[in-house]
């Protein structure tokens, strides 16, 4: 088993979502010892003071930013810009302090959802 995340103190944006419980996973598997999970509840990612602070208390050597406003078809169609400027700032202002903290790396991931107007149900990967 290799030894690089045994001494390294990685936080997990978003740690405790669906993508988020696999990475979380896989790093345990790897020896990870500390892994922060910044839930929003204590930090709420869209406001600078509490990336600030999330970043003194939790000391992290490595980010893995997962974390994203969501919700349904429904909800991206009644705020179809809020998401992704909420997204946006929330990636750049995590980024941006992680390079004042001197931050070894940091990884954001990104996903997308597409649901095709015309396609038969159930569908598959080829009909997008």
């Amino acid at each position: 088993m290799s030894t690089f995340f045994e001494k390294k103190r990685v936080v997990v944006t978003g740690g405790a979502g669906f993508l988020g419980d696999y990475v979380v996973e896989g790093l345990k598997k790897r020896g990870c010892k500390y892994i922060g999970i910044p839930k929003i509840e204590e930090y709420d990612l869209l406001k600078l003071d509490n990336i600030i602070r999330m970043y003194e208390e939790m000391k992290p050597d490595i980010v893995i930013h997962l974390a994203a406003v969501v919700g349904g078809i429904g909800a991206n169609r009644e705020h179809p810009g809020k998401f992704f400027y909420e997204n946006l700032m929330m990636g750049v202002q995590l980024i941006e302090q992680g390079r004042l903290q001197n931050l070894e790396k940091f990884v954001a991931i990104g996903t997308i959802c597409a649901y095709p107007k015309f396609t038969p149900v159930p569908f598959k990967e080829e009909d997008l």
